[in-house]
């Protein structure tokens, strides 16, 4: 391995299984030969990052204070300086304004700032507009996974439409081959439902933005015309415990399978007939994208980056947000139909091969590598 690598400190929250730290973890697994990289979790090292560091990688907790931390920007600074970090890699915003305040009055190491989503609702702040002229170089770079988030960096951040690259999430889609028959028979068999079962799929956190009460709603107007159906929730987090209270008030017990967080999402999802996913806000969903890669229908808000991922009509159907009915017949519509289903999840497999992909989103983030550390002159 060539020890004369150029060192990558990615900067972030913290490392558990979500968009933005899968990202950053696969780009260090797979361009590690010609990169060394650091981790930098602001919030704690997280599951994934003690993975990461049991396979090699450098991960450091910088132990964040709520508020404004400025002592986070000191330490970050020093290890910027031991390590020998060549660039900075900052994931979302809050990781960005760490990062470049570490650099106080200097401009290197240079930071390419990745913004992979937005808060719901989004606002424009003066403040924050201003500050991000100074925090962003001239030298620096901006990448947006979308292009619904990029506009919300021109229209909020104030950061100038030219400077920004959209740079779209991928995934493997060798990790998620197309279901089969006998892919669906095991994966129905860890979830413990039949064949013949009507299956709907969320994988999300549980969290307020991924409003899982508009699918719980919708699920109890599914199960009043197929009373067999069933959703399979498979993630963790602080609103579970609202969730399944929700369950319960609306009498759907019977009706909802709570997995939990699991690390085999790729083997569960052949189980589905429906991928569903009732966010209030996204950037581009890797969940969307796996269950494409498996071949499965999109039942999906229309929020945030879903239409650029899902195209209405032809390889799902999206709702408004918190539209629990619209939800419901768009399931309904799906289940009713196999061939629509099938003929779906093909077009959305495609569509995924075309322009969702790691490879191609590794090229575009080694490119922009290249460029900041000066190894490209174009």
């Amino acid at each position: 391995m060539n020890e004369d690598r150029p060192t990558i400190g990615h900067v972030l929250h913290q490392l558990n299984r979500a968009g933005a730290e899968m990202l950053a973890a696969d780009l260090a697994r797979k361009l590690r030969d010609r990169y060394r990289f650091i981790f930098l979790c602001l919030d704690g090292i997280g599951a994934l990052g003690e993975e990461l560091a049991a396979e090699g990688f450098t991960v450091v907790e910088l132990d964040r204070k709520p508020g404004i931390d400025w002592k986070v920007a000191n330490r970050l600074r020093t290890v910027v300086k031991q390590q020998g970090i060549h660039l900075l890699h900052a994931h979302q915003y809050t990781p960005f304004f760490y990062a470049s305040c570490s650099r106080r009055f200097s401009v290197l190491p240079p930071i390419l700032f990745t913004e992979h989503g937005r808060h719901y609702p989004d606002q424009r702040k003066p403040k924050r507009v201003l500050a991000n002229r100074w925090l962003i170089k001239p030298h620096d770079r901006v990448t947006a996974v979308g292009r619904f988030v990029k506009q919300a960096l021109i229209d909020n951040e104030g950061i100038a439409e030219g400077r920004i690259k959209v740079i779209y999430n991928g995934i493997d889609p060798d990790a998620f081959p197309p279901a089969g028959a006998e892919s669906r028979k095991r994966a129905r068999q860890i979830i413990g439902v039949d064949d013949e079962v009507p299956l709907l799929m969320q994988v999300a956190r549980f969290h307020s933005v991924k409003d899982h009460a508009t699918a719980i709603r919708a699920m109890a107007q599914v199960a009043a015309g197929f009373p067999q159906a069933k959703l399979c929730l498979i993630g963790e987090g602080d609103e579970r415990s609202h969730i399944e209270a929700l369950v319960s008030e609306l009498d759907i017990r019977e009706n909802v399978i709570f997995m939990g967080a699991r690390a085999d999402v790729a083997a569960l999802l052949p189980a589905a007939d429906v991928f569903v996913l009732s966010s209030l806000s996204e950037g581009i969903s890797v969940t969307l994208l796996e269950a494409m890669a498996t071949g499965l229908p999109i039942a999906a808000t229309e929020v945030g980056g879903n239409p650029e991922v899902v195209e209405h009509e032809e390889t799902g159907l999206l709702s408004p947000r918190q539209d629990n009915e619209a939800l419901a017949m768009n399931l309904m519509s799906l289940l009713d139909n196999a061939d629509r289903r099938r003929a779906m999840g093909n077009k959305g497999r495609a569509r995924l091969l075309e322009t969702f992909t790691q490879e191609r989103m590794h090229q575009q983030y080694t490119q922009l590598y290249s460029r900041l550390l000066g190894m490209d002159a174009g």
